[in-house]
């Protein structure tokens, strides 16, 4: 009996998969600074995270974007998974300083 193909876990930003050996890292839904220390994380790509990071604060994402459809709705985030949805599940890339204001 053989054993059934192993699904990839999906980006729940994104909703690409994320292949073994893809960059990819662990996202605190509630950021560790902010009291997320041992709560709840989410696997996601590793530009992905980047990006989340590189456009909102600790206190924006404990505050507004606890959620991983809090982070689709924000237009800069909405934008970026709009372009990164047309790259290779393992691509990544370096993500510009911080763009927040």
């Amino acid at each position: 009996m053989q054993d059934a193909p192993r699904e990839d876990p999906i980006c729940p930003l994104c909703a690409r998969p994320i292949p073994p050996g893809a960059p990819q890292s662990l996202h605190h839904v509630v950021p560790k600074l902010r009291g997320g220390k041992g709560g709840e994380t989410v696997l996601l790509h590793h530009v992905c995270h980047k990006e989340i990071h590189a456009t909102l604060s600790e206190a924006e994402l404990a505050r507004d974007f606890a959620t991983i459809a809090a982070l689709r709705a924000h237009p800069r985030l909405a934008k970026f998974i709009a372009w990164v949805r047309k790259r290779p599940a393992q691509f990544d890339s370096r993500v510009p300083k911080r763009r927040r204001r």
